[in-house]
Formats: structure tokens, sequence, C-alpha cells
């Protein structure tokens, strides 16, 4: 029935047939019925409760005649008011209803039912120490409704694990256990149901439906997301594999956490990823891992140039093979279940993490991979020129360019060893760069970026080899920085490059405080320290801070802290 915007008489009474219909709750069909209904009621308990706070106690059974049957049938439901939000809105409507100071013989009876009636849903079995509760509390005590719940949910797991009667022995086990988590929906929110929701969600699948109703599943999804149950690891997982919709909630809300808090450190958001189980639980389940790379495409898609999404997106496969290499090597899924449209070898050498591959070897590595990946686009680009396979091409493309996104500590590394590589190197490593932040130019296009790039990249390496800078050198790298800025070319890249540049070259600190002061005319104070961040973090997550990147850092943080 639809809910309006304020009770009628015409809302009461429907409620109350239903309140007369359900009696106690004594049958199953009636359980079930009861827990269907509870989103609805909670609504209109709420719309009335408000409604009684603007009248006093004569005026509003006068105006709703029928509230007191109605409430004096719902608090002798136990499945109304083992839901902690139903059964807090009873408590506010019947305070509502007590007169502090009765002015007549309605009031005064009228106390003595809501007295009663309040003593009932604090203590069945104790009416004195009830009221004496009553007489300081102005809501149930924790510590008996949390027994209550407790009792409740026993009795629940017993009958989940061994049926509960001779003609549920002979229904089939989906469709029991379908009925349980049904009744539970008004428990999801109770710390002391935990044990029982978690044997529902253990329990095998039935069929391509499951067993599980999809308002338990989803109602258990919103009370983890909100904290308000806590489960084990296996049981969240578990609660993923059945109820997708859980599953993209947990991963918009963690998103939504790491984007919207501005303050948080590198350390901070791979704390907050870790403590998601978003990564151990795809490196467990594939499907899980499948679906959160979909989200993740999705946004991309929607915005290839959504830098905090990118950053992201790589702290999560980070992650993700740390949880993945923490398994033993037998029960390991292989590569392929988690990868399977892009080549082995490429996605085994981006995903070795830098800390895995020694040092020296790094630029080899960074050549392989810029070569294999440069090699597939070139391929794509041309196949895809002029004809019906244009579309496939370009979702293949950026296939590519995803797979590199989700590994982008390597494109941090060449950022790094293009500050003082070779020409035939250089020319490698910047494709790799220039293919990360712009994916979607052509191949002209890339060419135009590669040669600003090469340009700004060799005056950075002709500026740190002056000692002191010379006021022409920093001019003409600004002016450089500053035409490309205005045609929105490679942005991007240009920060990366001066702030390695900055980092890691042999120039002397003079040099790289006059081009941190020259960043701040063509970036902003946020990018520079963003990117800043990244690099210390990157550093001292696999041990290779040393005395000159820590000093040239700390210079970075004085001259920020200027502006």
């Amino acid at each position: 029935m639809a809910q309006r915007s304020s009770p009628s008489e015409d809302l009461i009474e429907f409620w109350l047939d239903k309140a007369v219909e359900w009696g106690q709750a004594t049958t199953f069909t009636s359980q079930q019925d009861v827990c269907l209904h509870l989103q609805k009621l909670r609504t209109f308990l709420q719309q009335l409760c408000q409604k009684l706070q603007t009248m006093n106690t004569t005026v509003a059974m006068r105006t709703f005649p029928l509230v007191g049957q109605l409430f004096g049938r719902l608090c002798w439901n136990p499945y109304v008011i083992a839901d902690e939000e139903s059964q807090r809105t009873l408590l506010q409507c019947l305070w509502c209803l007590y007169s502090a100071e009765p002015q007549n013989t309605v009031e005064l009876k009228a106390n003595d039912w809501l007295w009663n009636l309040l003593c009932h849903l604090i203590s069945e079995e104790d009416k004195s120490a009830a009221s004496t509760s009553l007489q300081t509390l102005s809501c149930i005590p924790e510590e008996l409704h949390s027994n209550l719940v407790k009792d409740e949910s026993a009795i629940m797991e017993f009958t989940c694990l061994r049926g509960y009667s001779l003609y549920n022995f002979f229904r089939p086990l989906s469709d029991r256990l379908h009925s349980l988590s049904v009744l539970c929906l008004p428990l999801v929110t109770h710390p002391e149901a935990a044990p029982l929701i978690g044997t529902l969600l253990l329990c095998p699948e039935f069929g391509h439906n499951g067993a599980l109703s999809a308002e338990f599943l989803e109602a258990v999804g919103k009370a983890v997301l909100e904290k308000k149950l806590v489960l084990d690891e296996p049981e969240v997982m578990s609660l993923w594999l059945r109820c997708l919709p859980s599953l993209e909630k947990a991963t918009l809300h963690l998103i939504d956490s790491l984007v919207s808090n501005e303050s948080l450190l590198p350390q901070d958001m791979e704390h907050l990823m870790m403590d998601s189980l978003l990564p151990k639980a795809s490196a467990y389940h594939a499907p899980i891992f499948l679906t959160v790379k979909d989200i993740f495409r999705q946004m991309l898609l929607e915005s290839s140039e959504n830098t905090p999404v990118q950053s992201i997106i790589r702290l999560f496969t980070r992650c993700f093979v740390q949880s993945l290499l923490l398994e033993d090597m037998q029960e390991r899924l292989p590569l392929k279940v988690f990868f399977p449209h892009h080549p082995q070898s490429l996605v085994m050498a981006l995903l070795k993490l830098p800390s895995e591959v020694p040092s020296h070897v790094w630029e080899e590595h960074l050549k392989w991979i810029s070569w294999t990946l440069r090699n597939v686009v070139e391929v794509e680009e041309l196949t895809g020129c002029g004809n019906r396979l244009a579309f496939r091409s370009h979702y293949r493309l950026f296939e590519n360019w995803f797979l590199l996104v989700q590994c982008g500590d390597w494109v941090d590394v060449a950022a790094q060893h293009l500050t003082a590589s070779d020409s035939e190197t250089s020319g490698a490593l910047l494709w790799l760069l220039a293919f990360y932040h712009h994916p979607n130019n052509e191949s002209q296009q890339r060419s135009e970026s590669l040669a600003v790039a090469r340009g700004v990249c060799d005056h950075l390496k002709s500026l740190f080899a002056s000692a002191p800078p010379t006021a022409a050198h920093l001019e003409t790298l600004l002016s450089l920085a500053a035409t490309d800025s205005q045609q929105c070319r490679t942005p991007h890249l240009i920060d990366q490059l001066a702030v390695n540049f900055v980092v890691f070259s042999e120039g002397g600190n003079a040099v790289a405080k006059e081009v941190v002061r020259a960043m701040m005319h063509w970036s902003s104070r946020k990018v520079v320290s963003a990117l800043k961040a990244g690099i210390e973090h990157r550093l001292n997550r696999y041990g290779l801070m040393d005395f000159k990147a820590h000093s040239r850092l700390k210079i970075m943080q004085e001259v920020l802290q200027e502006q």
C-alpha cells in the first residue's frame, strides 16, 4: 500500500487490520508477512509519531480513535518489537500520548494503559523492575533488549541448522532457508544476531536465484556498510558473492570515502583500502575482482582523465596483488582468471611490484613493457582505421590502457628513470608516460605530445646540469609548459616529469627549488603536493628512500609552504 506524507484514519485502519491479521505472529505465514511489511510500517509509524508530537492526549485520541488499538496489538507482536527502529518509534509514540499532568478522566485512564504497555515493552517477567526503570528512562534498556535478540537469534540459528517442524523437514532446504532469511529481516541491525546471520550467509547456494531472500541480503549489506553489523570475513565475502548490489555499494562507498577526504595521506588510503576487505575478497574470488574492475572501468569510460579514481584503481590493484601473494601457492587462482583478455606475459610483467624486481633491471623491464604495449596499440590503431572493426579496436586500446592504469606503479618508476636515461631508453619511457596520461590521442596526436614531452624533458636535463640556474633557462621552461597547458596536450605528463626531476636529478638543490617555484605558474599546489606525497610513499614503502631524495622532498615541502 502506498505511503502518504501524513497518516490518515484510513491508513491507521489499514495497519490495524494488518495487526489483527498478524496477531502475535504465532504462524509462519504471519511471521513472514510482518517481515515483508516492516519497511512500510516503520515509515508509517515515523509519520504518525511526528503528528502525535503536535497534540495532547485528548486531541490525539479524538483525531485518531483507533490508534490505541493499533499500538496495543503492535507492542504484543514479537516480530515488530524485535525490529530496533520500529520498537524505538513505538516507544516514542507511547510517550507522546502519555500525559505528564493528566487533565481529565480520559487522560488518567490512558496513562494507566500506556504505563502497562511501556512496562510490557521493557520486560514481560518483572513488571515492578520495568516500572522502576520507566521512571528514569524514556527508552528500552539496551541490556534487556540485547538479551531478547540473543534469545531469538539462538532459537532461529538452532532452527536453521536442524529444521523447525515435521512439515518444514519435508520442505526443500532452499525454501526453509529463504523463509528463515525473511524472518531475520528485523534482526539485521542487532549485533547479537550476527552469529545467526553469518550461519545463513554460509549456507550453500541453491539454484540460480539462491536460497536467501533478496530483501534480507540487501538489508544485511546496508547494515554492514553502516557498521551496524559486524561479520567475519568469509561471511562478508559470501554476502558479496550472493548479492551484487551489496558489492557495488561497498565499492562505491570505498571510492567515495577515498575521494571525498582530500586530507588523506597515501598510507592512510592504503589502510582504508585493506580494511574494506575488497582486495582480499577479490584475490579469493575472481567474480568479486571482475565486478570491482567493471565499476572502475565504467568510471574511466565516463572520464578518462579522472586522476583521483586512477590513483584508487592503482592502489586497489597493488593491495589485490599483495593479498594474492599471501595465498598458498596451490590454492592461488591463475592470473588468466582475473585478466582473461590480455597477453599473460604482459600481465605478469605489469603486476610484479617494483619491490619484486631488482632495481638494476628496472630499466630493461620498463623497456620491454613499453615495447610490448606499443606494438599492441599500433596494431590496434592500424586495424581500426576506417573500417567496421574500429569500435572493437577502440575497445581493445582502452583495455590495454586500463591494464596500465591498474599497474601504475611502473609508470612512476618510468618517470623516475627518465631523469638519467639515455636517448634510446628515454624514447620508450616517454611513450609509456604519454600513453598513460593521454590514451585517447591517435598516432599523430601522440607523436606531437611526445615531441612536446621530449622537449620539456631535454630542457629539464640541461637546466639541472647548469649551476646555478639561469633566468633564461627558467623562462624557457615556463614558456614550454605554458604553451602546452594552453593547448591542453600533456599537462599531467609535464607535471610528473618536473616533480621527478626535482626529486631524482643530479643537479643542485638551488635548481630544484627554482623549478618547484616555476611549477606554481603552470600547475597548482594541490597537484604538486599530491605528486610529492605519492613519490614519498612509494620510496618509503619499498625501502628506496635515500638522503638525496629525502632532502629534495624536504625542499619541495618548504617551497609549497611559501605559496
